[in-house]
C-alpha cells in the first residue's frame, strides 16, 4: 500500500508532460543526407508547428492522464465534510444531547484489491497510453515523409517550369519563322495554324505546371504550420543539386518491419484486450471494501476534538452480485469478441507492413533502372543535338529544324527530371515504411 501511495505522488509530481515527440525517435538525420538546408528547416518546422501532429500529442496526454486516473482507483480515498445538525429527541434523565450541533466527519473508503482487478484495469489503461504513443509516432512519420515528398515535388516543378519556358520560347520562334514563310507564300494557312497551336499548347502546359507549383507551395505551408498566404515566399534549393548521399539497403530485416509503430500499436492493443478479458472474468468475483469514519461533533459532552465526544467506526466486508441482468456475461463475451477482432487486425497489419516495405524496395529498384535508361537516352539525344548544332553552323540545316531537335532534347530532359524525382520520393516512402529506421 505504501509503495502505491509513493508511486501515485511521484506521477502527480510530473504535473505536465511535454506535448511533443522526441525527435530522436523519428531519425530526422535521414533527411540531412540530402544536403539541403531548406528541407531540414521545413522538416523541423513541421515537427514543431504542424497542428495535426499537436493534436496527436494531445491525444497521448489524454491517455496518460487516464492511466493516472486508473492508478488513483487503486488507492484509498479520504474526504471530509462540515455539517450542521438540528435534532429533537425525547428527554432522558441521564442522557442529554444538544439540539443544535456541528459535525465534522472524516471518511476513508478503500477497495482492497486482493484479486488485482483494479491493478489489471490500470495495466489496461497503460496499454492504451502506449498504443497512443505509437499512433503519435506514426502521425509524425507520415508528416515528415509528406513534407519531404512535397518539397521534392516543388523542386521538380521548379525545374520543369524552366524547361517548359524554354519550350515556349522555341515555339514562339518557330511561329515567327512560319509567319515569315506564310507572308512569302511558302506555306499555307494550315501549316501556320498548326505552328500557332503548338505554341498555345506549350503555354497551356506551362500554366498547368505553374498551377501545380502554387498548390504544392500552399500544401507545404500548411504542413509546416505557415499561413498559405505566405506560401509564395517559401525558399527552396536547386533540383539538380538535390541528391541522396546515403545508401539504400536491398532488403530490410524483419525486426525492423515488425518494430514499425503501427505494428507495435496493434500488438499493444492486443495485449490490452487480453487484460480486459481478465478484468471481465474478475467482475464475477466479490469485491472487498473497507470504510472508516471518524466524526468530531458538538452534540455530545466534551471538547470538540476529544476522543470522548467523537464517533469512530470501521466497516469491512465482501460484496457479491447475485444477479445483474446478464451484463457481466455480455461484457465477457464482448471483450472476447474484441480480442478476436484485434487479433485479426494485428495479422493484417503485419501483412500490410511487409507489403509496404517490399513495395517501396520494388519501386526504388525499378525506378532507379528507369532513371538510368532515361539518362542514357538523354545523353544520346544530347549527342544528336550537338551534331545538329554543327550542321546549323555549316548551314546544312535551317534554324527551325535545329529548334525542333532542341525541343525534342528538352522533352527527354523533362522525362529525366521526372524519373529522378520519382526515385527520390521513393526514398521517403521507404523511410515511412520502415518506421524511420533507414
Amino acid at each position: 500500500m505504501f509503495r502505491k501511495i509513493l508511486l501515485i505522488f511521484a506521477l502527480l509530481a510530473v504535473a505536465q508532460s511535454a506535448f511533443a515527440i522526441d525527435k530522436n525517435e523519428l531519425n530526422l538525420g535521414f533527411f540531412e543526407r540530402f544536403n539541403d538546408n531548406c528541407l531540414n528547416y521545413y522538416i523541423n518546422s513541421a515537427v514543431d508547428n504542424n497542428h495535426s501532429a499537436k493534436e496527436a500529442a494531445a491525444r497521448v496526454e489524454q491517455y496518460r492522464q487516464q492511466a493516472k486516473y486508473s492508478l488513483g482507483n487503486e488507492l484509498p480515498s479520504f474526504s471530509v465534510s462540515a455539517n450542521y445538525l438540528g435534532i429533537k429527541i425525547p428527554q432522558l434523565d441521564s442522557f442529554q444531547l444538544k439540539k443544535n450541533a456541528f459535525l465534522l466527519p472524516f471518511m476513508m473508503n478503500y477497495e482492497a484489491d486482493f484479486l488485482l482487478k483494479n491493478r489489471d484495469k490500470t495495466k489496461s489503461a497503460k496499454k492504451s497510453y502506449e498504443a497512443s504513443k505509437y499512433d503519435e509516432k506514426s502521425v509524425y512519420l507520415s508528416l515528415v515523409s509528406d513534407v519531404a515528398s512535397v518539397y521534392t515535388n516543388l523542386l521538380e516543378y521548379d525545374e520543369l517550369i524552366i524547361i517548359q519556358k524554354e519550350n515556349v520560347d522555341i515555339y514562339t520562334k518557330l511561329l515567327e519563322y512560319e509567319s515569315r514563310k506564310f507572308e512569302r507564300g511558302v506555306i499555307n494557312s494550315t501549316q501556320l495554324n498548326n505552328a500557332a497551336k503548338q505554341l498555345e499548347n506549350a503555354k497551356n502546359s506551362l500554366e498547368k505546371l505553374q498551377k501545380e507549383q502554387e498548390v504544392l507551395l500552399m500544401q507545404l505551408a500548411v504542413l509546416t504550420g505557415i499561413s498559405p498566404d505566405c506560401a509564395k515566399g517559401l525558399e527552396r534549393g536547386n533540383f539538380s543539386n538535390f541528391e541522396y548521399s546515403g545508401t539504400v539497403p536491398e532488403e530490410i530485416p524483419s525486426d525492423v518491419i515488425f518494430a514499425r509503430p503501427d505494428v507495435m500499436a496493434a500488438e499493444t492493443q492486443l495485449e490490452k484486450a487480453k487484460i480486459d478479458i481478465r478484468v471481465a472474468r474478475k467482475e464475477f468475483l466479490p469485491t472487498f471494501n473497507i470504510t472508516g469514519l471518524w466524526v468530531f461533533n458538538t452534540i455530545a459532552p466534551g471538547t470538540f476534538f476529544s476522543w470522548e465526544s467523537s464517533l469512530a467506526a470501521i466497516l469491512a466486508g465482501a460484496t457479491q452480485d447475485i444477479f445483474a441482468g446478464g451484463k457481466k456475461v455480455a461484457n465477457l463475451r464482448y471483450q472476447k469478441a474484441k480480442y478476436e477482432e484485434l487479433f485479426e487486425n494485428y495479422k493484417q497489419v503485419d501483412l500490410e507492413a511487409v507489403k509496404e516495405v517490399n513495395t517501396s524496395l520494388c519501386f526504388i529498384k525499378h525506378d532507379s533502372a528507369i532513371e538510368k535508361n532515361t539518362l542514357k537516352t538523354l545523353a544520346y539525344e544530347y549527342n544528336n543535338l550537338s551534331n545538329y548544332k554543327k550542321k546549323l553552323a555549316r548551314g546544312t540545316i535551317s534554324n527551325p529544324e535545329y529548334l525542333v531537335n532542341l525541343s525534342e532534347f528538352l522533352h527527354i530532359q523533362n522525362d529525366a527530371v521526372q524519373a529522378k524525382n520519382q526515385r527520390l520520393v521513393n526514398y521517403f516512402t521507404l523511410y515511412k515504411a520502415v518506421g524511420g529506421k533507414l
